[in-house]
């Protein structure tokens, strides 16, 4: 389906672009604010992305999704704001050793909320992640996209992309953890 919307774009159809924006507008926000972590910049970071994947279309060569293509520059404009304001992508920290989270008591806690509660802890919790962490995380796991495709995205090796998914699915767990406690001893 991209391709077809793809030829037509290239084609003249200025209108046809509307298809990408509708289909890869909301993930686009939602990786944006993963990096950024304000709402208002990342809709700066997501027209910026828009536009320049427009200009761009004629030298895209089709070797990878758009998506995949699309997303990188998404990252790539989040990365370039945050540099204007002088703040850097956090780099991997090491976990602290020690702290184990008990994952399945987690997950059956979020089972039993309802699944908009779910989401708002979800994004809760990656929103006070670092950029990185959540930008990975919400690519895996939200996005669904496969190993390859999030380390073609964050320009990352397969294995730096495996360990930091591990690392951020712990932190994750930990900050969901206390997101949870805090919120039962607000209603208790």
């Amino acid at each position: 389906m991209d391709s077809e919307f793809l030829k037509k774009v290239l084609g003249g159809d200025e209108q046809a672009y509307r298809y990408f924006v509708d289909k890869y507008g909301n993930m686009a926000f939602s990786i944006a604010v993963s990096i950024v972590k304000n709402p208002e910049e990342a809709e700066e970071v997501v027209q910026d992305a828009f536009l320049k994947a427009y200009n761009a279309l004629p030298a895209f060569q089709q070797r990878s999704k758009f998506s995949t293509w699309f997303y990188k520059i998404v990252v790539n404009e989040g990365l370039k704001k945050l540099r204007k304001k002088k703040i850097k992508f956090a780099p991997v920290e090491e976990i602290e050793t020690g702290y184990m989270v008990d994952e399945s008591e987690l997950n059956q806690s979020l089972r039993s909320l309802k699944e908009n509660e779910q989401k708002q802890f979800i994004n809760l919790t990656l929103g006070k992640m670092a950029a990185r962490d959540s930008l990975i995380m919400r690519l895996f796991y939200l996005e669904e996209r496969d190993i390859n495709e999030v380390a073609d995205i964050m320009e990352l090796s397969i294995t730096n992309v495996k360990t930091l998914l591990f690392r951020s699915r712990k932190r994750f767990y930990r900050i969901l953890e206390e997101e949870l406690k805090h919120e039962l001893k607000s209603i208790l």
